[in-house]
């Protein structure tokens, strides 16, 4: 007889823009738990049709620490599920979870992007238990194991499903939020400014494009050896909560620095915009700035999104604050230099060196470690699929429902020999 989850009480918080939460919660609905949400504007509940489940939170934001707390009681919440754990709202409902003894599990982008989201239990990015996992350690876990490993994808799939969910949450959040009057965004810019973005991104896309291509080659004809700078969203919560630096422009400052004290003469730097970058920090400009006056402009290069791989298989190096997107750079042996909290800032893949130095002659990462590190992964937090596009949800609710509803912990499941089964890359094919 298959196992009763009915003692299973699932709250849900604020998940990717999408239908991918409410997909989520049928499937553990028909696994017999009970399900609940919680909704914080209107965005959230267009994506959430089922009244009879849904609890509209439209106080006041310091009314949240008392409600959730009553909520957790209220249901008998056994499970709390949410996305990215850094905003306020999350943040302080974990921390009521982990008083009850909750199992949290939170949802983030890939650490392997593009065809793999990441699941973990209790936090993910700088909150992370791969954070205190060192390479020996998952070495151990992974002895008795064998598995040839996917090359990295060099495309997200579903950028222009990620876009237009995104466009759609913000225009029922702009349009139809009267019922909500007191919600206020995790981030800086309103909601008005938010739906601008994007609708700016949607008609500028033909204009970028021709950018993005003129850019790229550019550097693909140009003969001269460069360093790739992978650039992130000012905005984003590994950017913002686990970097070291105040704001876009003063990582510009220390990279550029940098480049110009101990980049050879004939070297160049090479920004490259986040796919999702839509122009709300002036990131072109600041470049121009501080290039001119480093005196290095003639050797400085910024694109505008596009794909990585193009850029990365004739780079040199990679430098960031903490972008998943350096895993591409270590799976092709680049040296790498890493400046905030991330998953893979292991002694074994980025350097130490000063960055002087490392755009002087920069050290390369052990190969074989990161494969393995890799390995690691792929057997408990990266699950192939995607949150966007319905094949992609597809293919990740055919796995991640049965680890979710797993009384072990993916990384404990592991180290008990008992790895979850895998699929992977039967979406790329």
């Amino acid at each position: 007889m298959a196992p009763s989850h009915a003692h299973r009480s699932f709250l849900f918080l604020q998940g990717p823009h999408g239908p991918f939460f409410r997909r989520l919660a049928e499937m553990m609905e028909r696994a017999g738990a009970a399900i609940w949400r919680v909704g914080f504007n209107r965005g959230d509940q267009a994506f959430w049709p089922d009244r009879a489940t849904y609890i509209p939170f439209n106080d006041a934001a310091d009314a949240w620490p008392d409600r959730i707390a009553v909520l957790l009681d209220e249901k008998s919440i056994t499970d709390l599920v949410l996305y990215g754990d850094t905003r306020p709202i999350h943040a302080e409902a974990i921390e009521a979870a982990r008083a009850r003894g909750i199992t949290v599990h939170v949802f983030e982008e890939g650490y392997l992007r593009p065809y793999w989201v990441t699941y973990e239990r209790g936090g993910a990015n700088g909150h992370s238990r791969l954070m205190e996992t060192s390479v020996a350690q998952m070495r151990r876990a992974l002895k008795d194991l064998d598995l040839d490993l996917p090359d990295a994808p060099a495309k997200w799939g579903d950028m222009r499903q990620h876009v237009f969910y995104g466009a759609v949450y913000h225009g029922f959040v702009l349009l139809a939020n009267k019922a909500y009057a007191t919600f206020r965004p995790h981030r800086a810019l309103s909601v008005r400014q938010e739906f601008r973005l994007y609708l700016r991104r949607l008609a500028l896309m033909p204009f970028l494009w021709m950018d993005r291509v003129q850019a790229t080659y550019r550097i693909k004809t140009g003969g001269f050896p460069y360093h790739l700078a992978l650039l992130q969203l000012a905005h984003d919560a590994s950017f913002r909560d686990h970097g070291p630096f105040e704001d876009m422009a003063e990582f510009l400052e220390v990279l550029i620095a940098g480049f110009a004290d101990g980049a050879p003469a004939h070297h160049h730097l090479v920004f490259k915009a986040h796919p999702l970058e839509d122009g709300r920090t002036p990131i072109r400009a600041d470049i121009r700035r501080i290039a001119t006056r480093h005196g290095v402009s003639d050797r400085i290069h910024y694109v505008r999104g596009g794909k990585l791989a193009r850029l990365l298989n004739d780079a040199r190096s990679a430098v960031t604050v903490n972008s998943t997107a350096a895993q591409q750079a270590l799976w092709r042996g680049l040296p790498l230099k890493a400046f905030g909290q991330a998953v893979y800032l292991k002694p074994e893949f980025v350097s130490d060196q000063s960055l002087p130095a490392f755009f002087q002659e920069p050290t390369r990462p052990d190969s074989r470690a990161y494969r393995d590190y890799r390995h690691y992964l792929l057997e408990t937090s990266q699950i192939s699929g995607s949150y966007y596009s319905a094949r992609g949800r597809r293919q990740l609710l055919r796995q991640v429902v049965d680890m979710m509803l797993s009384s072990e912990d993916p990384y404990d499941a592991l180290d008990a020999g008992r790895p979850a089964p895998r699929q992977h890359l039967s979406l790329v094919k």
